[in-house]
């Protein structure tokens, strides 16, 4: 990307209502599976495909986390951020020693792989027995659309299909949920009038994704709060739909 799409990034990750939004919510989740009453304060973190580093300071809660993307100007801001523990890499080799980590993140980067398979393998040689990993990915192969193709994204996923591929890499799934619940009813509409556009009216190589369109401030705040605030109760109990997905696994114990 140029210098000035980093700045843009960056903005985003602060305050646009999809990333504070899924912050709240995912974390709402993930918090639940995390040993003790102090969160896991003292966990070893590696956050796979960390970008700018936007999920790095919410993972400080839990433990000392790291941050790896294969993106070498990305990991300059995460260091330039102050996330000094932040490295290059790819997820399919993890430049992690084995057993080394007791959680690993994969916020929004399955997606983006060639093979996602060699990932989760990568992933349980990588956690600590009993150790845990979380995978958000976008959901449903037939929303996939020129977002999808301008974030550079592989492929989309199902609940179902993604269980499937975690449990072939020998972990065992604890929380399996969609999220982005509530305000589906409302994007499933608009992706799939924007799909029917793009077939009718196609513009080659479209720069332009979701998150060129920003709110006004009102409707921004409004849309983090809904996003986020279903996480307290996709916490206790798992949803049927949504726009993305969720999945919490753990490396079993003997393993």
């Amino acid at each position: 990307m140029e210098g000035i799409a980093y700045e843009q990034f960056l903005s985003l990750e602060r305050d646009h209502w999809w990333f504070v939004g899924r912050r709240a919510s995912y974390f709402r989740i993930l918090a639940r599976h995390l040993p003790g009453d102090e969160r896991g304060r003292n966990l070893e973190i590696a956050d796979i495909g960390c970008g700018v580093g936007g999920m790095l300071p919410e993972l400080n809660a839990f433990g000392r986390p790291l941050g790896v993307d294969s993106d070498l100007r990305s990991i300059q801001i995460c260091r330039e951020r102050g996330f000094e523990r932040s490295f290059v890499g790819g997820a399919q080799v993890l430049p992690l020693a084995n057993s080394s980590q007791d959680l690993l993140t994969f916020f929004d980067c399955l997606e983006h792989l060639d093979d996602d398979r060699a990932a989760l393998l990568e992933v349980g040689r990588v956690l600590k027995p009993g150790g845990l990993a979380c995978f958000t990915v976008p959901a449903y192969q037939f929303l996939f659309s020129n977002n999808d193709r301008v974030a550079h994204h592989r492929r989309r996923y199902t609940r179902s299909g993604l269980v499937e591929k975690i449990r072939a890499a020998g972990l065992k799934v604890e929380r399996a949920t969609y999220v982005n619940v509530v305000l589906f009813p409302l994007i499933l509409p608009a992706v799939l009038l924007l799909k029917l556009k793009e077939r009718l009216f196609p513009i080659e190589d479209d720069p332009r994704s979701n998150l060129s369109h920003r709110p006004g401030r009102l409707i921004n705040r409004l849309l983090a709060a809904v996003f986020g605030g279903e996480g307290r109760v996709l916490r206790h109990v798992s949803a049927p739909f949504g726009h993305s997905l969720l999945v919490v696994a753990r490396k079993p114990p003997g393993a």
